[in-house]
């Protein structure tokens, strides 16, 4: 099983040597960049590792929108060596358990990106209630979903 784990000065190093396959950097920001932006909007952000038994094996970040009100999802990625064995969406489950507690604020709505040249993460996302929005720009869509 999955945990989420804060990113925190015992563990930030280890998010740093996560690595994207080939191809995947224009899907999603390094975690790197990630953490800079939770710096940059702490009071409203938590960074997580991604662990499975013990070891990190992906990186998240949940933030919340306070003008809208809603939860996104930021930067979610797998290690490449991690890759095709399920921690995809075990770990969007976990998110979305954190989000249910409502950590900054009240709301239902959960929101995020997704790269239009990406199928494997829309079909991964669609597969767990989240749907395309009219939101989005050239290179990505927005897809959303209401927590119940």
């Amino acid at each position: 099983m999955l945990e989420l784990r804060p990113i925190t000065e015992d563990n930030f190093l280890d998010a740093f040597r996560l690595e994207l396959a080939p191809g995947q950097e224009r899907f999603v920001s390094h975690p790197i960049r990630s953490l800079a932006q939770a710096y940059v909007y702490r009071d409203q952000c938590r960074p997580f590792g991604i662990y499975a038994e013990g070891t990190m094996v992906g990186y998240v970040m949940v933030i919340y929108d306070y003008d809208i009100p809603e939860y996104d999802i930021w930067h979610m990625m797998i290690d490449k060596a991690q890759q095709g064995r399920g921690f995809g969406g075990e770990a969007l489950d976990r998110v979305l358990d954190y989000i249910r507690t409502g950590p900054f604020g009240d709301s239902d709505r959960v929101a995020l990106t997704c790269g239009k040249e990406n199928p494997i993460a829309r079909k991964l996302y669609e597969s767990r209630g989240f749907s395309a929005t009219e939101n989005g720009d050239e290179d990505e869509i927005e897809l959303a979903m209401t927590l119940r």
